[in-house]
């Protein structure tokens, strides 16, 4: 966390704002690559290590991005409606640098990937394989990531069956392991390295301490505090203000706020001090 502060703080101002837009935008484009000539078509844009290296075809190390995670339905639009209302949650949530730095670290790693599966195995060509690496999986890490970080939220699935995230999350992750098990090698490095952002942020987010009396007692006073902070007015009538710059909803509208588990004490913070700040002991 400390390295990703010493990043932002830096490199923060080159993040891309609205990215989970780009996104949706890149599977539009495949999907009309993909019914304006035809699926062989995509095979030029797939991320094949053996045209790039001996064919000069760099443009692959692109281009994949544009293949879509799916076949085109009805089912398609929800999904493509869904992923962008999860995506953008975890932009304004996170803020753009640290969604930024998960989206680019997942696409990172599945090029790292499949180079490493060219270079360790001998493959000469991938063909039809080299589809097993494409944005199926980022779109996977999105849902993952957001469900990690809400996982109490509840979604309406096909807009009639209510359902938490965290069972959704535990679905996919089953079915995910199914394919990791019975699929062949490509497709257990594109598994591994595709979700290697999700992997990392799993395992760098879990409180062990969660089940510790002390902890549980904290959050349950946090919690307590944290509902008499919602019925706070400032002097000039403002209902939340940022601990470490002091703007309030007044100064303004689109700023969202968040109290801190992490700080003792009733201490609120807007969205671009909520990661960045120094917790109070």
């Amino acid at each position: 966390m400390n390295f990703l502060n010493k990043l932002e703080r830096k490199f923060g101002k080159y993040a891309i704002p609205h990215l989970t837009r780009y996104i949706i935008i890149t599977y539009v484009i495949g999907y009309i690559l993909y019914y304006a000539f035809s699926s062989q078509a995509l095979m030029y844009l797939t991320l094949d290590p053996y045209q790039i290296v001996f064919h000069g075809q760099i443009w692959r190390l692109v281009s994949w991005l544009l293949i879509p995670p799916s076949s085109f339905n009805i089912f398609t639009v929800v999904m493509l409606v869904f992923y962008y209302s999860i995506g953008t949650s975890l932009e304004q949530a996170w803020g753009d640098f640290r969604y930024n730095v998960y989206i680019f670290f997942g696409i990172l790693m599945t090029i790292v990937g499949a180079f490493l599966l060219f270079v360790f195995t001998g493959f000469s060509y991938f063909g039809f394989y080299a589809m097993s690496f494409s944005t199926y999986y980022i779109s996977l890490s999105i849902f993952l990531g957001f469900a990690m970080s809400f996982p109490n939220m509840q979604v309406m699935l096909y807009f009639l069956i209510p359902v938490k995230m965290k069972y959704m999350a535990i679905l996919y992750a089953v079915i995910v392991a199914i394919d990791f098990f019975r699929g062949n090698l490509v497709t257990k490095v594109a598994i591994v390295f595709s979700l290697a952002s999700a992997i990392i942020f799993f395992f760098a987010t879990r409180n062990y301490k969660r089940y510790n009396p002390r902890e549980r007692k904290r959050k349950n006073d946090f919690r307590k505090a944290m509902s008499r902070g919602s019925a706070q007015n400032y002097a000039n009538g403002a209902k939340h203000k940022c601990t470490v710059c002091g703007r309030t909803e007044l100064d303004d509208p689109n700023l969202e706020f968040r109290y801190c588990s992490k700080c003792n004490g009733n201490y609120e913070y807007c969205q671009d001090h909520l990661f960045t700040h120094q917790h109070i002991k």
